[in-house]
């Protein structure tokens, strides 16, 4: 699983002056939250085959942590890779909405003009293809940005809750911060269904 790369390896690039380090962390957050619910469904399968060992390895590495080096008592066992598995369902599936903002801001923001064909004379910025294009580009770059930050706080909120299953303690912040912003979630898809 090419998403799960060592933070560690990640971090031991240069971050003098003029480096990209910053950026390409975020980026990095970003995809890792993205990516969440397909990891939970692939661990809960590697557990069920019998493999958990390299489903493991897969939490390990994305994490930071050298599988190797930690004790068998830090090591999480199948039952807390199971937990942290069904832990990571809802967060990927709050990743879903960022997701689904940014497939947005590609079709309906970047891709306009190739994406509706016309006529443009009740569009934004209209009636000329150009001027709705940009407008509707403009318009969907906040949203475009606001997507991307909730990716990264998504990923760094699983960050703080997949403490625990590596031995550290957790607390109830980040558990709190799971339930409200899956409440959250829950009202929002539901406001967007009934509005359609």
């Amino acid at each position: 699983m090419s998403f799960l790369v060592s933070r560690r390896a990640r971090n031991e690039r240069s971050s003098g002056p003029g480096s990209r380090v910053a950026p390409a962390r975020a980026a990095s957050r970003a995809g890792y939250a993205a990516a969440l619910l397909p990891a939970s469904v692939v661990t809960l399968g590697a557990v069920a085959a019998g493999r958990a060992d390299r489903a493991r390895a897969w939490w390990a590495r994305a994490a930071g942590q050298q599988s190797s080096a930690l004790s068998s008592a830090r090591q999480p066992g199948t039952w807390r890779l199971l937990a942290h598995a069904l832990l990571c369902v809802p967060l990927g599936l709050l990743a879903l909405i960022p997701v689904g903002i940014e497939v947005l801001f590609v079709l309906r923001g970047v891709l306009y003009g190739l994406v509706d064909q016309g006529p443009y004379d009740h569009s934004w910025g209209g009636p000329s293809l150009a001027g709705a294009w940009v407008v509707h580009f403009l318009v969907a770059l906040p949203f475009a940005a606001a997507g991307l930050g909730a990716l990264w706080l998504l990923g760094g909120l699983h960050a703080r809750l997949a403490g625990g299953m590596w031995g550290r303690r957790v607390g109830a912040g980040p558990v709190l911060a799971l339930l409200l912003s899956s409440a959250a979630g829950i009202v929002l898809v539901i406001a967007w269904i009934h509005q359609l």
